[in-house]
């Protein structure tokens, strides 16, 4: 009787091992290599069509998105909400952008590794860590400018490993700018209002 009692416990030991790694996600270590762009892919009726695109420099509003810890992004990483990343419907994945919030200035270098936002009007979904960086997280939509940029190594390297990298502020005549550029954005129909 003792020796069915253990049999039956390593039996079901082994079907539980067995059935904890067939749920488990086999997550892509973060790096920047390879870099993907995708397929044309459909949410909501919409269609987004992933393309490499060295010009990319866009004013529009930013969100941010933070209970997704855990989850797979789209380029296969885990979903670290601390750390500074957005999701964006077309750029490569990973694509590294400079995203300036225009009430500021302050300005933060994203590394860009999941698909987003799938709301009218937003250009990007920050994670809550960099929402943090650029002060947006309180309002939840933010005006900002986002421009693809081509960071030093160190810089990608600590955004890999969930840290921060340095950026200045925006000049303020470039900000005034950028807010007038914004302004007739919206006027014109080009930016579409929260």
């Amino acid at each position: 009787m003792a020796l069915c009692t253990s049999r039956f416990a390593l039996l079901t030991a082994a079907i539980a091992a067995l059935s904890a790694c067939a749920s488990r996600v086999n997550y892509r270590p973060v790096a920047d290599q390879p870099v993907r762009i995708g397929k044309p892919y459909a949410v909501r009726g919409q269609t987004y069509v992933p393309a490499a695109d060295p010009g990319y420099d866009v004013l529009g509003y930013a969100s941010w998105y933070g209970r997704e810890s855990g989850r797979q992004t789209a380029n296969g990483e885990r979903f670290r909400p601390k750390w500074i990343t957005a999701a964006h419907t077309t750029l490569p994945l990973p694509s590294y952008v400079e995203v300036t919030a225009l009430d500021s200035g302050r300005t933060v270098l994203v590394r860009i590794n999941d698909r987003g936002p799938f709301a009218r009007g937003r250009i990007l979904d920050l994670s809550r860590g960099a929402a943090d960086a650029l002060g947006v997280r309180a309002g939840g939509v933010a005006a900002v400018r986002v421009r693809l940029v081509d960071p030093p190594e160190r810089d990608r390297a600590r955004l890999r490993r969930g840290k921060p990298a340095a950026r200045p502020r925006v000049d303020g005549r470039v900000l005034t700018s950028l807010r007038a550029q914004f302004d007739a954005g919206l006027r014109s129909g080009a930016i579409s209002a929260q």
